[in-house]
């Protein structure tokens, strides 16, 4: 794992507007039950999630591949700021949310010193929803590796889940 400065590198940054209150975005986004629907990219199921979210608090989910083969991710939070923004750190972890390199897994990750993930949810105020989500990895190692079409894929499964909450609503 390589890593850089934040100063030396475009950070990875996905942008989507969701048709809903930003509410419903944040619930999506914060309730493991939810996160379970959307977790992982397109074909990959989330079969555990387990969120303390709090400051402090840690997230431990599962993603399993189509084929079967199970990758954890944890996520410390070190600020929330309610239906504003979420800054934590994410990493590749095994079942029990302790650290691993990512080259265990045969996954190239590239990792930018001191920087942490931080997703924001901006109200619109036409009853849409914008999130954006800025990654700790460099924009083009993101392209290289699949993680910028990955989250873009998460991101359509949130989606769906949002709508969903929309229609129940």
């Amino acid at each position: 794992m390589t890593e850089k400065t934040i100063n030396e590198v475009e950070r990875m940054v996905v942008i989507r507007v969701f048709d809903a209150p930003r509410e419903l975005v944040w619930k999506a986004w914060t309730d493991p039950k939810y996160v379970m629907q959307w977790w992982g990219p397109k074909g990959f199921t989330a079969p555990v999630c387990e969120m303390d979210f709090r400051v402090g608090g840690k997230f431990l989910c599962c993603m399993k591949s189509p084929d079967g083969q199970e990758f954890w991710n944890a996520t410390d939070y070190h600020e929330i700021v309610p239906y504003e923004k979420i800054v934590s750190s994410m990493y590749f972890s095994d079942s029990k949310g302790n650290k691993i390199d990512p080259a265990e897994l045969g996954i190239e990750h590239e990792a930018i010193e001191g920087a942490y993930d931080v997703t924001l949810f901006e109200d619109l105020g036409t009853g849409q929803t914008r999130l954006t989500f800025i990654g700790n990895e460099p924009m083009e190692s993101a392209k290289d590796s699949g993680q910028l079409e990955g989250w873009n894929q998460i991101l359509d499964k949130l989606a769906a889940v949002v709508a969903g909450l929309v229609e129940s609503k």
